[in-house]
């Protein structure tokens, strides 16, 4: 896969693997193209622990670069509790459940988010 194939379904495909790989917990997508003009998707998944988190945001982060592109950012890897990686078109958000639950971005941006099932039809 090049660099140039690696844009919206094929890097959200990959992201969304990279967090099934390692057992991502409640994996959603959101499509904000008709809310953001910085980003077309967000991936929100959660991890068991502060460990887990950084290794799921981690995996990501190696998958994608072995397909050829890197992240523009990288946040929070230090404490784990929350762990954004930015991509441009694809933001992933990895965080434990207690943190997610507090920010609830799912409802922030979307009345109805779409599973990855929904995304993979």
């Amino acid at each position: 896969m090049t660099t140039e194939n690696l844009m919206g379904d094929a890097l959200v495909a990959l992201v969304v693997d990279a967090l099934d790989d390692l057992k991502g917990v409640d994996t959603v997508l959101l499509d904000v193209r008709e809310m953001s003009s910085v980003m077309d998707h967000l991936v929100v998944s959660s991890g068991t622990s502060s460990r887990h988190v950084k290794s799921l945001a981690e995996n990501v982060v190696m998958k994608v670069k072995e397909a050829g592109l890197r992240p523009i950012g990288i946040e929070g890897e230090g404490p784990g509790e929350w762990v954004l990686v930015d991509f441009g078109d694809v933001v992933v958000h990895v965080m434990q459940p207690s943190t997610r639950s507090f920010y609830d971005l799912e409802r922030l941006w979307s009345t109805v988010p779409s599973t990855r099932e929904s995304a993979e039809d």
